[in-house]
């Protein structure tokens, strides 16, 4: 039965070995998106383990910077040092913007961060960690920007001094760290035009310049002129303290929000990418059927090609379940080497998507296990015309 199919697979391979390839490529495409996902996954993971927090404390009924907008007072992180169990507590801001450096511009997360706090990039693949307070840079390498190179975030020019990997927000964007009152004069404070027009309407509202209250107006204009915003607080727990202990009286008495790890993982999987995976669970299985149909109709016209074959088969003896096995080894050699053609191709174009691309074993496994099910499924059509073939057509034919 063994040489009966590779027989006539060897008959035809150029037809086996080009439908070969091509469902090859489709199952690369397919084991690609699934990669996608998982790489998804991995970025919102990365991005809580590289914080280096055990507690985002943000504004009340938000879900956090990753989610939704966040703003405290940047006062707010000294009273949450004094709670119990807190071992360190930072400010830190995020906004997700286009930089640019020359004509190269990127879609990048700006990270705003105290030194030598949480949310300070943890691994550098080379420079050095931010030393001055304004106008220096760290960014991840998928940024395309170089040691030294100058970057410009809104009004101004950083020179970047050091370089990180796998440094990304939840949607893949990479991360560029600036100085904590940089990133808050960036997020927060309008151009410059914007601020004359703000000074012109507060001067010319009489109950903020009130004439015979001298430095009424100065202190109004110096208010709306300063920024002391942040998105959230980043909390690292003492040794001996659980997450959910420091965050319970944070949002009791401190009227904040408090997410340990395992919450804001769950928010930024289970929420923020959920629409994401649903659709590609959606290409995945219109994916599986086009495979389906793809095989089902090469081996079926295959069979086709060979009634007569078959037909002089059965004429001599030959059993059904040699027939149908021999049509089963088929399908499934085409779909052998239609998977290890499309791990090969998801392999070598993973590494030039846009987006980390995380290609796991065990979803190589349930994919080939996958691939070989469809591919059994797909040829029982072909079997069912083979076994209805009358001998009498090796004669009459």
């Amino acid at each position: 039965m063994i040489s009966l199919a590779g027989r006539d697979i060897l008959h035809g391979w150029g037809k086996f070995v080009l439908t070969a390839i091509g469902l090859g490529l489709l199952i690369g495409v397919t084991l690609t998106m699934a990669g996608v996902y998982r790489g998804m996954v991995d970025d919102a993971r990365a991005l809580l383990v590289n914080s280096g927090a055990d507690l985002w404390v943000v504004q009340q009924e938000t879900q956090g910077p990753y989610a939704e907008a966040s703003s405290l007072r940047d006062d707010v992180v000294r009273s949450v040092l004094g709670l119990p169990g807190v071992a360190r507590a930072a400010n830190v801001t995020y906004l997700t913007m286009q930089v640019t450096q020359g004509a190269h511009e990127v879609r990048a997360m700006v990270v705003g961060f105290e030194s030598g706090q949480p949310g300070e990039p943890g691994h550098l693949l080379a420079g050095r960690h931010i030393t001055r307070s304004h106008y220096e840079a760290v960014v991840d390498e998928r940024t395309g920007f170089k040691l030294g190179q100058q970057i410009r975030i809104r009004r101004h020019d950083y020179t970047v001094v050091g370089m990180t990997r796998r440094m990304v927000s939840s949607g893949g964007d990479p991360m560029v760290f600036i100085p904590l009152p940089d990133a808050q004069q960036a997020q927060f404070l309008k151009d410059n035009d914007a601020i004359l027009n703000e000074r012109a309407r507060t001067a010319a509202n009489p109950a903020l310049n009130r004439p015979g209250v001298p430095g009424l107006l100065d202190a109004v204009l110096a208010a709306q002129s300063s920024n002391h915003n942040v998105n959230a607080v980043l909390v690292q727990v003492q040794p001996g303290y659980r997450a959910d202990e420091v965050a319970a009286p944070i949002r009791r008495w401190k009227h904040l929000e408090a997410y340990t790890r395992v919450q804001m993982e769950e928010i930024l999987v289970a929420k923020l990418i959920a629409t994401a995976a649903r659709q590609i669970a959606m290409f995945l299985v219109i994916l599986a059927f086009v495979s389906a149909a793809i095989v089902a109709f090469i081996i079926y016209t295959m069979t086709l090609g060979k009634i007569r074959e078959i037909a002089v088969l059965k004429l001599i003896g030959t059993r059904n379940t040699t027939i149908a096995g021999m049509i089963l080894q088929q399908a499934l050699g085409l779909g052998l080497i239609g998977f290890i053609v499309g791990k090969v191709v998801a392999t070598v174009w993973a590494p030039v998507f846009p987006k980390y691309v995380l290609l796991e074993s065990g979803d190589a496994l349930s994919g080939l296990l996958a691939v070989m099910l469809i591919c059994a499924l797909a040829s029982t059509l072909a079997i069912r015309v083979a076994l209805k073939v009358d001998p009498a057509e090796a004669i009459g034919g």
